[in-house]
């Protein structure tokens, strides 16, 4: 049996934090998807396709990794793909609470579908996509915190419209 988990998220823009949560996830599991939500309830900065292309860029060359889009709830999206993990990554205990929330609801809704918890390394706890664009529109580098094409990306799209 193969074990398939989804790493959803709005991933706008990708961090390093969830690239290091995919990173030891596909040593988790046989089949890691990258769930880019299309319709979030952010605001966003990327289109769709700009997303999809960071997360492309960044993970050349890794196995056992698949990037999709879904709309709607995550359960549901796992079930149709026949996943039984949801991969969240924790940067702090106020992520928790939220996220232990969800997981709850999720648990309600798709008891077959498991919530794992995977806790960001000390390097990027305090990383944020949010964070990072609200660094970012204020002129400051954030080349730590994003792939070198994503800070790139960042710099055209808040300064050359």
């Amino acid at each position: 049996m193969t074990r398939i988990a989804v790493y959803p998220g709005s991933f706008d823009p990708l961090t390093r934090g969830h690239l290091d949560i995919l990173q030891r996830s596909v040593g988790l599991f046989d089949k890691v998807i990258i769930g880019v939500a299309v319709n979030s309830n952010k605001s966003l900065l990327f289109s769709i396709e700009e997303r999809i292309e960071f997360i492309r860029e960044a993970t050349k060359g890794w196995e056992n990794l698949e990037i999709d889009t879904f709309e709607g709830l995550t359960v549901d999206y796992c079930k149709k793909r026949g996943a039984k993990s949801i991969i969240r990554g924790l940067r702090a205990v106020t992520d928790f609470d939220y996220e232990y929330a969800i997981s709850l609801m999720n648990k309600k809704l798709a008891p077959e579908v498991e919530t794992i918890f995977l806790m960001s390394s000390n390097d990027y706890s305090f990383v944020s996509s949010t964070i990072v664009k609200e660094v970012a529109r204020h002129g400051r580098d954030v080349s730590a915190q994003v792939p070198e094409h994503v800070s790139k990306a960042l710099l055209k799209k808040l300064y050359h419209k």
